[in-house]
């Protein structure tokens, strides 16, 4: 690189970096909104809450990268162009295609993030996401028992203890659960502990009583116990941990095990998981490419390059859009998942082409959106003299 370049380079990277965090920012806050009951129904603190939900953040660079690398590639070249610099460039001899590199690097810089996130990063840490959601979940002496508290664990099931004498030990306990929609289950126990075997975690009570009424019966039948087990394995870790598509590294997309459950289950988002993470650093090739055909022209203060911002903003998110559409139903017509990667190519190619000629797509020179709007308002002005009053 020479000082050209690293210029370029680095105005654009910068750019790239302060953009990106910016809509990771947005982004970020309005997904962890979803999280909120961590807080407010869960019993966890703010530092475990945002700690939690900052491990979201790779998962949305992956879709916003393009995105803002295409922003400070938009947003470089018409600074080069406003302050006069591409004109200067062109005066100099340096051609489209020769100007392009420090934006090709950029672009490679952007797919190897996109391509690292998309095989390790955000699948190792949605794992983490996953175990430590179902770590606070489920953590029923800590967060959710609390003493004097009716915590509901899940839909139809609320526990409520009167004292907490130790971690695993508690007194005047209730246990309501609703969860079948044809029978209702109330537990009243005097003593009860936690105990964990090899058939998983138990909360045995002592000394109490067992109210079931069913939909069916006309009263509901009391039965008063000395001891009764109720069985919380399926909200420890052990038993409520599962990884979806979203946690599986690229390459056991790529290479699965023939016995994946979700392979044999869910065959088709499998494979659409698969070609969506393969197809995701081939975009931001795309998407620089298209962005500097259309604004690599040095233009005059009057032209601006409005017509084609908006070329390039329409035609990306379409391409975008596009790749979206063949993900989620490609799930039904796999051959569609194979249709972004032409769609993406063509793209690539006809912007590369514009640029090795050296005349971009120069449509603010084609179309005069000024005197186009002049023209207009003339005729709406010569409508409404002749309109009747």
């Amino acid at each position: 690189m020479d000082s050209l370049d690293r210029y370029v380079f680095r105005t654009s990277f910068n750019s790239f970096l302060v953009i990106l965090i910016g809509l990771t920012a947005v982004i970020w806050v309005t997904q962890i909104l979803r999280q909120i009951d961590l807080i407010t129904s869960q019993g966890q603190t703010v530092l475990v809450f945002f700690s939690i939900t900052s491990l979201i953040i790779p998962g949305l660079m992956l879709v916003l990268a393009p995105i803002a690398m295409l922003i400070a590639v938009l947003y470089t070249l018409s600074r080069l162009n406003n302050d006069s610099e591409l004109v200067v460039m062109s005066a100099a001899g340096i051609s489209p295609r020769r100007l392009f590199r420090p934006f090709l690097a950029l672009a490679a810089v952007v797919s190897i993030f996109v391509l690292f996130i998309g095989a390790y990063l955000a699948p190792r840490l949605q794992r983490e996401l996953v175990e430590q959601l179902t770590k606070a979940r489920a953590d029923l002496v800590a967060n959710i028992v609390r003493p004097g508290t009716f915590a509901t664990i899940e839909s139809g099931l609320t526990f409520h203890v009167r004292e907490k004498h130790s971690d695993s030990e508690f007194s005047g306990i209730l246990i309501d659960d609703a969860r079948k929609a044809n029978e209702r289950t109330t537990v009243i126990a005097e003593q009860g502990n936690i105990l964990q075997s090899k058939l998983g975690t138990f909360l045995v009570m002592s000394d109490g009583w067992v109210q079931r009424r069913r939909a069916a019966d006309r009263d509901p039948t009391l039965v008063q116990f000395d001891r009764y087990a109720f069985d919380l394995s399926p909200y420890t870790i052990a038993g409520r941990i599962t990884y979806g598509l979203r946690e599986k590294y690229l390459w056991e997309l790529v290479n699965p095990d023939p016995n994946d459950k979700l392979l044999k289950t869910a065959g088709a988002q499998f494979r659409a998981e698969m070609h969506d993470r393969l197809v995701a650093p081939f975009y931001p090739f795309a998407f620089v490419v298209v962005a500097f055909a259309a604004l690599c022209i040095p233009r005059t203060t009057r032209q601006g390059g409005l017509i084609s911002i908006v070329f390039v903003g329409v035609g990306v998110f379409a391409l975008r859009i596009f790749g979206f559409f063949c993900t989620a139903i490609g799930q039904s017509a796999p051959i569609l998942l194979y249709a972004v990667y032409p769609a993406l190519a063509l793209a690539t190619a006809l912007g590369a082409i514009a640029i090795y000629k050296g005349v971009g797509l120069d449509l603010d020179s084609k179309i005069d959106l000024a005197g186009l709007s002049s023209r207009w308002f003339g005729r709406f002005a010569k409508f409404a003299k002749l309109a009747p009053r």
